[in-house]
Order: structure tokens, then sequence, then C-alpha cells
């Protein structure tokens, strides 16, 4: 992996970072210039300075289209969740269904079914009393009730659920052909993403002002320096795999050398020694909201020295709190704590995992390396968190009982970069999903584009994306989860799917409760921190994660533009699953062991987690998906 990605091409935003050395850390630094549409739209000159400006894209039309849009996906998850339990109209419409709202009167709406009991509901059939019906908040009040929402829920809801769509405002206003966003670095096809599809508040980022969303959020695709800090190692710590094992090795890498000399000249006119002390990048949001009020004790003991940005452009991804670094492509991706709930959680980084990542990375990797078929056959890139800075809090990290979100508060994780030889171009998982402003779903234009039938297209995606998984949870009983954000298609120069990318070691792995032989060489440190789950449970991973979180949406798109049936696409997924089974016929006890085609699963839920079990409440741990029933599974060996 070592030659150079194929969008390393320096950027030409334009930017004038502080001179390094300087030792202060803005509460919002200036960023880079904003090219984007939005702020090349002409200003009206007479207004005075004073004067409040709404941001463009909030107008009537677009508000009315993402309303409408939201409002269908709600109808579909919260059914599919069996939040709501929509029953079948007989009035001569196929696939119209009705809800009786609090009130008594009646929402009717049109969907389809699909595998795992999905729901697809058309944005344009849904009506209210016979009229049409767009607006999500109508929905939310009126059935506040049905849904089972307490009223501290309720006024949370509605203020995650006008960010979200404030968020999608911005995003249909900008939006791009899928024939341009095909041509996009990954990088910058990332800010063009619309977020989790199970989850229907996906953009609340609670604690961001709408200035901050302008300003960081993945869809404002501003590129800005990040500042650093520099923090004693009396309670700060440091670890990295090997050949970045000592700190001074990694900021070798990631700073020039005239920029890490100013960083420790600032230290030393301090009068602070700087080997004593470790340097990590802060987002400014963090610093002047959280870090600032509480370790105020640090920064006045000198405990804590702000320092100034280095000169590289990062761009933050989908995850809010990673930042890719568009300057210098071939330094590391950093992952930074951020006190925002968003997507169930708050994104902070939990000490315990961000102080053993490295030590995952390693062993994880060595599986990999040590593995012919998942290093050779399959190919499969596994971008480590090579590095990690954590810093205690002196009083939150001592008392187990206050809310985890001050416990994840401070530190970084370094991931690899991704390198891919010249003609390879690497996109989410979750871009396939996409569709533009014309409907057409960014999956169609890959597929028009490598010229291929898309069953031998979608044939070459799960054969770059099932093995290395499978034979991971088969061989070694570890499991990623590849949602559309952590897995990587990595696609040839015909855009044809070659090989699985996965990110994100800290929060994702999980290992099999039930020891396996395998696990004998792996190191305390990397026992200690992983999740283990029952074998039956650690299927979910994968159904849970690719199959229900991707490929259900996936599919009816296929179908739709494609003209890949449905049920053909899940025999396709089953088929791959098989060819893995025939080609390692000595784990015939460990596909009965880590069942993937089992009649039923069951279902998780990531909504009911909102609405029903944690809501917006505190709590000293991180919250986990619900489990709701069963669903049947459409790659059982009964239905085949």
């Amino acid at each position: 992996m070592s030659p150079a990605p194929h969008d390393s091409a320096r950027p030409t935003i334009p930017v004038q970072p502080s001179p390094p050395g300087e030792a202060t850390v803005p509460a919002r630094p200036a960023g880079p210039e904003d090219t984007s549409a939005a702020a090349r739209r002409p200003r009206t000159p007479s207004a005075p300075a004073s004067a409040l400006l709404a941001p463009a894209e909030l107008n009537p039309d677009t508000w009315t289209r993402v309303c409408s849009r939201l409002l269908a996906k709600a109808l579909a998850e919260f059914s599919y969740e069996e939040i709501l339990r929509p029953t079948p109209l007989d009035d001569g419409n196929p696939g119209r269904h009705a809800l009786t709202l609090d009130d008594g009167t009646t929402l009717a709406f049109t969907a389809r079914r699909g595998a795992y009991d999905g729901w697809r509901v058309d944005p344009g059939s849904i009506t209210h009393e016979g009229r049409p019906l767009t607006d999500p908040f109508d929905f939310l009040v009126r059935a506040r009730t049905l849904l089972g929402l307490d009223g501290p829920t309720l006024g949370h809801l509605i203020h995650e659920l006008s960010a979200t769509l404030a968020a999608d405002a911005r995003l249909d206003s900008t939006a791009l052909p899928a024939a341009r966003l095909a041509d996009l670095p990954y990088a910058e096809l990332e800010g063009h993403q619309t977020g989790h599809p199970w989850l229907v508040l996906n953009k609340g980022r609670i604690g961001f002002s709408a200035g901050d969303t302008a300003r960081w959020a993945p869809e404002a695709r501003r590129a800005t320096p990040l500042p650093w800090i520099a923090v004693s190692n009396r309670i700060a710590a440091y670890r990295g795999v090997p050949g970045l094992d000592t700190p001074d090795r990694l900021y070798a890498q990631e700073l020039d050398p005239e920029v890490h000399a100013a960083f420790r000249t600032a230290l030393a006119a301090r009068g602070h020694q700087p080997d004593g002390y470790l340097l990590l990048p802060v987002h400014p949001w963090q610093w002047d909201e959280i870090l600032l009020p509480l370790y105020a004790p640090a920064v006045a003991a000198g405990t804590i020295v702000p320092l100034t940005a280095d000169p590289d452009l990062r761009l933050p991804q989908q995850s809010v709190r990673t930042f890719l670094n568009i300057s210098r492509p071939d330094r590391h991706t950093v992952k930074l704590p951020l006190s925002v709930l968003n997507t169930l959680v708050w994104r902070g980084l939990p000490t315990e995992r961000t102080l053993a990542a490295p030590a995952v990375t390693a062993w994880v990797q060595g599986l990999r390396d040590a593995d012919p078929f998942l290093r050779d056959e399959c190919g499969v890139i596994l971008l480590g968190e090579v590095a990690s800075v954590t810093v205690e809090h002196p009083l939150y990290d001592r008392l187990p009982e206050v809310p985890y979100q001050y416990k994840e508060l401070l530190g970084a994780i370094w991931r690899e970069p991704l390198r891919l030889p010249p003609g390879r171009r690497a996109r989410t998982l979750a871009s396939l999903l996409h569709t533009d402003p014309d409907g057409r779903a960014f999956v169609t234009e890959l597929v028009h584009r490598s010229g291929l039938a898309p069953e031998a297209w979608l044939q070459h995606l799960f054969a770059a994306l099932l093995p290395p998984l499978l034979h991971f949870l088969h061989r070694y009983g570890t499991v990623f989860s590849p949602h559309g954000e952590n897995a990587i298609v990595v696609h040839d120069e015909h855009d044809v799917p070659v090989h699985l990318a996965i990110k994100d070691f800290v929060d994702d792995v999980n290992i099999s409760a039930r020891p396996l032989p395998e696990h004998a060489t792996m190191p305390e440190d990397v026992r200690a921190v992983l999740l283990t789950e029952e074998p039956a449970f650690l299927t979910q991973f994968i159904h849970s994660g690719l199959f229900v979180g991707v490929f259900r949406y996936l599919a009816p798109l296929c179908e739709e533009q494609l003209g890949v049936p449905e049920t053909h696409f899940w025999d396709l997924v089953r088929a791959e699953i098989l060819r893995y089974q025939g080609r390692f016929p000595e784990l015939k006890e460990r596909f009965e062991l880590f069942d993937l085609l089992t009649p039923r699963i069951e279902r998780l839920c990531l909504n009911r987690n909102r609405l029903h079990l944690d809501g917006y409440r505190d709590r000293p741990d991180r919250p986990h998906a619900a489990v709701h029933g069963t669903v049947p599974n459409p790659l059982a060996r009964e239905r085949a």
C-alpha cells in the first residue's frame, strides 16, 4: 500500500494559517475562504453589518422537499422497528397502508415491502384525511402517543429533527449529479453524503449552533487547519504501533520540522521542558465549548498549553470528528473527541479504547498479514489506528457514576491514510445509496461506467466485500461493523469493485465470547478492551451492519434502476456466502457456530433506542441498539 493515493494533489483552497509558534488557540479561528456555491451567492449590499441573515437554502421549496423525504423515511423506519404498525388498506391501491393518529384521524401512504420485513414509503403518496402531507413535525405531534413518546423525549426529538432537516436542506441545495459525484476524490465525496440511512434523526448534532454547523459539518465542505496543544505527560499517555512507538516518530511524519521546532520553542519560552509534553491537535469547537471550561485548572497550571495550528488543511468527514489531511494525503487521518450528541451517542473518544487502539490495530493487522487468503487473495485493507494520545481528567476519570460524555473529552487517534495505486478509486459503501436531484442513484452511475451488466457488477461488489468479512468471522471469531461509513469499496479504473477497506477499529471490533484457539495469541491489553458477544449474536454485526444497514436499501435501488429483481439480489449475496464456504470446507463447524443462513434473526432497532430506551438521558455507559422480536432472513437455507 505504498504508492501515493490517486487524489494526492494539493488543494487550491486559500488559507492563511497563524505563524507557527504562537501560543494561542482562537475560540473560533478564522477558517479558509468558503468556495462553495452558497458562499458565492450575492449578498445584499445595503444590509447593515448587524443584520441577521438566514441561509439561502432555508426557503419553502427546499424545505418542503426535504421534509417530505424525511417523513417518508420516518414512516418506513418506525414501521420496520414496529414502533408503528400500519394496517393494509383494501381500497384497490396495492401497497396502501394506514395509521390512526392520536386524534382519531387517518394518515395513509403507499409502501413496498422488502427483505428483513423492510418498508420503502413513497414520499408523494402520504396523505392525512385525504390531503397531501409533507410535514414531519405535524406527524410527530399528532402521533406522539402512538409513538410512545414522553414529554422530554418529544421536546428533544423536535430539536434533533429540525437540525437534521436544516442539514438536509443544505445538502439538497448544493447537490450534484451522480456523474459529477463519481469524479470526486474520496475526501470530497464524503461532504455530499446524506447520513445514516436507518437512523431518522441522523444529523441532529446537539451542541452545535447554526454557525458551528456551517463551519464544521461535513456538508459545509470547508477545509481548515487544526490547532494543537501540548499536554504534560503527567496526565497524558502515548501509544503507537511498532515503528511509531515513540511520539517523536509520529511527529516526524505529521509535522513539518519547522512547525515541530516552533511548538517546542513556544513551550520552552513559557518555562516548560518540551520533552515532558505530548502534542496533539484539538477540534476548535471542543476547545472553546468543553476543554477550556472543564480543564481550566490544568491550563492555569501550565499542564495544558495551547499552541498554534499547523498549516495543513483538513476536511471533516461523515463522522464529523474525523479529519482527512487534503494538503498532505500521505499524512494520517486524525480522529478527535467532539462532545456533540449525534446518531445516538456523544461523539467522544473512550479513554480505555483510545489507549488500546494501536495494540488492537497491531493484532488485527497481524491476523491479516499472516493469512494468505486475507493478504493476497482478498487484498483487504485495514486502515489501522496506529497512534493515540489520551488525556485524563483529574476528577471525572475517578467517578464511575458520572455520564460517559465526561470521560471522553480529550485525546486523539491517528489513522493510516488510504494509499492506493494509480487507477484505483475509493468510495464509502454508503455512497452507493446516494440519489442525485434527478433521482439517479450513484450505484447506477458506477454500473453504467463499468460497462458490465448490473448482475455482473454486483457479483464483483459482493466478491470484494464478503470474503474478508466472512473469513475474519469464521476463521478468527472476529467481526467489524461494516456499515456504510466504515466499509470502503476500492474500485479499479473501470469503476468495478475490487477490494474492501475497513476503518474505525476503536469502537467496532468485537470477538466471540466462546474461546477459540485463534485467540490464544491475543495480547492481554487487546483482550481487555475488545467487546465480546456470543456466537449467535456475533453474526449480527454483518447482518445489521451490512445486510440490514446497507443492502436493505441497495436492493430496491438495483431493482428500480438496474432491473435486478430484489429476490435475485439476495440470491447473489447468498451465492457469495456459499462460494466462500465451499472454499473452506474445513470450517464447517464454524459455519454452524456463526450461522448467517438461519431462518430468522433478531431485529436490531436504532430509532427505538432514541424514542423508547435511552432517549436523551445521561448515563454512565454508552447505549447500544435495542432488540425487538425477529425478522425473516432472506439468505436462509429454507428459502433457497
